[in-house]
């Protein structure tokens, strides 16, 4: 059965458009004004191998924090719709990701019950790009927690980020995308011996409520 989910977000600050296909093979297209934030959804794809389009702009005259808080929240929207009712998923994931220095440690559940746990250590310092023109801004790293708050509120699971050691902010980052790719790609696999059932003993795994 295709696991394939699209949805479009609009408001007065942020416009989006996701297509999220469950079962692909890491491709990306992006329309995405953010440079660093789009080499982590890429990294996040391919560590996921989640096929992922995004077409997105907001108003970064402002700051960062809307377009990149309201895209985790579209991203999470795309994951639950793909999910359905989630028969037959493995529903927990988890990865401890090393990246030079860097460790992070992610564990995702698939409950319905949206929860945040985000031990980020990381500085808040902008990270400035190289582009010195001003084409590009510095990318505020403080919104990385904004992102996955956005994601698991939207996606209704619980999600556990930790960064355990490290000290390039990049690496950290990159690290916690890679962890949590990693985490949902187990998370959200086919288990053979499920045989299509609720992987509950509820019977049932609650939808999340679409955040506006």
């Amino acid at each position: 059965m295709s696991r394939i989910a699209e949805l479009e977000r609009k408001t007065l600050e942020t416009e989006i458009f996701i297509r999220l296909n469950l079962d692909g093979t890491g491709i990306v297209k992006l329309d995405y004004p953010i440079g660093f934030l789009r080499h982590m959804i890429e990294t996040f794809a391919k560590h996921g191998l989640f096929d992922i389009e995004i077409r997105a702009c907001g108003d970064l005259c402002v700051d960062q924090h809307h377009l990149v808080e309201d895209t985790g929240i579209v991203l999470g929207q795309t994951f639950a719709k793909a999910l359905a009712d989630k028969k037959g998923i493995r529903r927990v994931g988890s990865c401890l990701y090393p990246m030079d220095e860097t460790l992070v440690r992610a564990a995702v559940d698939l409950s319905g019950r949206p929860f945040l746990c985000f031990e980020g250590g990381i500085s808040g310092i902008p990270l400035v790009s190289a582009e010195t023109s001003g084409k590009f801004a510095p990318f505020q790293t403080d919104t990385i927690a904004d992102f996955w708050q956005g994601f698991t509120g939207a996606a209704a699971c619980t999600l556990h980020i930790d960064i355990l050691r490290g000290r390039s902010d990049h690496h950290k980052i990159e690290a916690v995308f890679k962890a949590a790719a990693r985490a949902l790609r187990e998370a959200c696999e086919p288990d053979s011996r499920a045989a299509g059932s609720i992987p509950s003993t509820k019977g049932s795994l609650p939808p999340p409520v679409y955040i506006v």
